[in-house]
């Protein structure tokens, strides 16, 4: 798929997403339609025991938690690309306390609806949802302390851009935790081709490798991976794009897709060659 029809191939199941229940999205692949019956953690992690936790605003759709390794400091300007129906964004809230401000951006108008319903209940004055899109962010540059994002990067086209968009909202000194899918080894053919599993979160990911090379090429320092975990696709997630003899072929062929939470710096200032600096 090119990428216009990628972003509305995405806004289009995740606006269906938003009008599930979390037991809905439990039951399906990374929450985007009915492809499972199988537990949904796989991929999500329990939110339940975390200060600020929002049931009402958990869908299920994430892959790790990101806000457990963001560093996140009272006070603090938070940012969360993706941010669905605010679950990080309160988690955040909670970190940052009062005089913080938590942003979230989404580029699902039926996500954001819901997010904002959900802090209106709670009368939250310091969490702000917007409309936009992750390759053109819509905050203003040298803005957020501690940027998080969870399984979301994956579903957007232009990494790049959007590694070079969170390197230019950051702070000098500020800094990113994000958790996403990436790959050890080459997807199937019908796997990558497969819109359902590119909104599934595992055809639109990146090898693991490149992805990391993408935050280097940006101009973060003090990249580090904070978690990584192995994610094991159930036989009748496959199933729907596999024959048993490519099932069997897939399981053996050394191809491994990884949730991982990684970490990275904006350097205090920026040298001649950052990219977007445009000092040169």
């Amino acid at each position: 798929m090119d990428a216009t029809r990628i972003k509305e191939s995405v806004k289009e199941k995740y606006g269906e997403i938003a009008n599930q229940s979390k037991e809905q999205n439990q039951s399906s692949c990374c929450g985007a339609g009915g492809c499972s019956t199988v537990d949904y953690a796989v991929f999500s992690e329990n939110y339940s025991e975390l200060a600020g936790y929002v049931p009402d605003a958990d869908l299920g759709l994430g892959c790790g938690i990101p806000t457990a390794f963001a560093l996140i400091n009272k006070g603090d300007t938070v940012v969360d690309l993706g941010s669905g129906a605010g679950n990080d964004c309160f988690v955040a809230r909670a970190l940052t306390g009062e005089n913080g401000k938590v942003i979230g951006i989404d580029m699902t108008e039926a996500m954001i609806e819901k997010a904002r319903n959900n802090a209106e209940k709670l009368n939250f004055n310091n969490i702000e949802f917007r409309f936009g899109d992750i390759e053109n962010i819509p905050v203003s540059a040298n803005r957020a302390d501690v940027v998080i994002s969870n399984c979301v990067l994956n579903l957007v086209p232009d990494k790049q851009k959007a590694f070079q968009e969170i390197f230019r909202v950051l702070k000098p000194n500020g800094h990113f935790s994000i958790s996403d899918v990436v790959l050890v080894g080459n997807l199937p053919e019908y796997l990558k081709e497969a819109s359902e599993m590119y909104v599934g979160c595992v055809s639109g990911a990146l090898q693991k490798t490149d992805y990391l090379n993408l935050i280097n090429e940006a101009g973060f320092v003090n990249l580090k991976v904070q978690k990584e975990k192995l994610i094991t696709l159930p036989d009748d997630i496959l199933s729907d794009y596999l024959s048993p003899l490519q099932i069997e072929n897939y399981k053996n062929c050394g191809v491994g897709i990884y949730s991982i939470t990684v970490y990275a710096e904006k350097p205090l200032s920026n040298s001649c060659c950052t990219p977007g600096s445009d000092c040169c």
